[in-house]
């Protein structure tokens, strides 16, 4: 078995033992990095376990500082740090400034103000034994493993990573195959005389991310494929290693008619084309009502013609990753093959690169696989549907559950429709954007993942839970010890009556 970090697709492992990293705009070399064998990977976990209970114990307020810091000196390397991610993902530099960097400082500020709370000991009320204390601690899990993917190769590095460490974990790293320079570029980060070991890199192929997997750590993080991530869970499952997986979507739109059909064509196109569809989060499907469905659609094919493509101060760069523009052509000869209609783009741009039109495609369905795989790259399909009851039907309509959004200009029929969607994050008139919220989890349901991060969930994912009680005052024996009192059955009957019958329960929130 081989595991890859690929986002949307899978890569095999190639040998040498070195990685070649290639700049997607113009194919050129960029850097040569180790294919680290398993037991350099094990190398690696054994330095981070040392440090991992120190840093444990030196305590929520001091681990604060320290990523504080941290965020610091990324805002220092900020100019830096983006060239760097650019040259390996070909995005546009305030795309990587504002999705990657930036939303990493939201991350390590919403923690700094809110882990200690989140995690500090909650006392719970300890019912019938009122004799007792009880309270819940949260306890850091050791050292976490997080295997992160290319398409937002710092930020969904950094936010698994620095929410560990907000827990009092250590971590070891195995960046993409296909961007090892940015997450070389995270190690530098961390490189600290005090916390020199706390953050490990690893780099190579499938096989280091099996090697990490297997290497004893506490958690696995896992952002990519399904079917990568299926086997991230297999291998996991041999140790009852607990895993936290992000594994893309196939996420829906519903326009309905009393939608702002401006504001929801102009969401359309951000959301289906920012970072050239390689998001998790893509608009990848939209069902708009016929009674708008001409109107949307010919706004969303002039917006799309007027996106700026690559260089200075262009709307959208390159695709990043070689085989995912394979996927995007083969969804599009399938749709194309079954009765869809392209009304935009469809394919490469003569240059060299891996630089792909953004494309408007309708008369879908969901026989094809541009309506239910996940395309991963700059398509949008928009299918008409009578009303907004078969729309949520389609979108649920999918072994996928990350992201979706719902336009409308009823804020109890979005906020119904919202509730009734199938998926971990529903915007409402938006889309995308909730990931920058950093108090909500994210996360998926059904295939599109397990766990969450962000928020207090997203914390509460790097510890183990903890239950401890004691007693409120000494006695020399509880009641219910043997040799069994006469008549305890008579008394826990009245005591039970006593304390339940016809009793009104309140809610604790009310």
């Amino acid at each position: 078995m081989s595991l890859t970090s690929g986002a949307g697709t899978d890569q095999a492992r190639v040998p040498p033992e070195v990685i070649e990293t290639r700049d997607p705009r113009t194919d050129t070399l960029l850097a040569v990095v180790p294919d680290q064998p398993a037991h350099e990977v094990r190398s690696a976990v054994a330095r981070a376990r040392a440090v991992a209970p120190v840093w444990a114990a030196a305590g929520p307020r001091q681990r604060r500082d320290h990523l504080l810091a941290v965020r610091d000196r990324l805002i220092d390397r900020a100019e830096l740090l983006t060239e760097t991610i650019v040259a390996e993902t070909g995005k546009q530099p305030a795309e990587a400034l504002t999705t990657e960097l930036m939303a990493v400082c939201e991350t390590i500020e919403w923690y700094a103000r809110n882990a200690e709370r989140v995690l500090a000991d909650r006392a719970v009320a300890p019912g019938t034994l009122a004799h007792k204390r009880a309270w819940v601690r949260h306890e850091p899990l050791g050292v976490v493993g997080v295997i992160s993917p290319w398409n937002y190769p710092f930020t969904l590095s950094m936010t698994p990573l620095v929410s560990a460490l907000f827990a009092g974990n250590a971590v070891v790293l195995k960046p993409s195959e296909v961007t090892p320079t940015v997450g070389l570029a995270i190690a530098e980060l961390f490189d600290d005389d005090r916390w020199g070991n706390l953050v490990q890199v690893v780099t190579g192929g499938g096989a280091t991310g099996e090697a990490l997997v297997r290497s004893g750590v506490d958690k696995v993080v896992f952002t990519g494929s399904v079917a990568t991530g299926k086997r991230v869970m297999a291998a996991a499952a041999d140790t009852l290693t607990p895993v936290l997986l992000e594994l893309g979507g196939k996420d829906p739109m519903i326009v309905c008619a009393d939608a702002d059909v401006e504001r929801a064509a102009r969401g359309a196109v951000w959301g289906a084309f920012q970072n050239s569809g390689q998001t998790c989060m893509s608009v990848e499907r939209v069902y708009v009502e016929r009674a708008v469905a001409d109107e949307f659609i010919r706004r969303v094919v002039v917006l799309t013609g007027d996106i700026r493509h690559g260089g200075s101060g262009g709307d959208i760069g390159s695709m990043t990753f070689a085989p995912q523009v394979d996927v995007v052509e083969a969804h599009l000869a399938d749709a194309v093959g079954k009765g869809a209609r392209v009304l935009v783009g469809g394919s490469r741009i003569e240059r060299r690169g891996l630089w792909f039109e953004p494309t408007v495609v309708v008369d879908v369905d969901h026989r094809m696989d541009l309506m239910t795989e996940e395309t991963f790259g700059p398509v949008l399909p928009i299918m008409v549907v009578d009303d907004a009851e078969e729309a949520l039907r389609l979108a649920n309509d999918s072994r996928y559950g990350l992201n979706s959004s719902v336009w409308t200009g009823d804020r109890a029929r979005g906020e119904d429709l919202a509730a009734r969607i199938q998926a971990g994050n529903v915007c409402i008139n938006d889309c995308i954007v909730s990931y920058a919220i950093c108090g909500l989890p994210f996360g998926g349901v059904k295939e599109s993942g397990i766990g969450r991060v962000h928020g207090p969930e997203g914390l509460l994912e790097f510890t183990a839970t903890k239950s401890v009680m004691a007693p409120r005052f000494a006695v020399p024996r509880e009641p219910w010890w043997f040799p069994v009192p006469r008549h305890l059955d008579r008394l826990a009957v009245l005591g039970m009556r006593l304390r339940f019958r016809r009793r009104r329960v309140r809610s604790s929130h009310s």
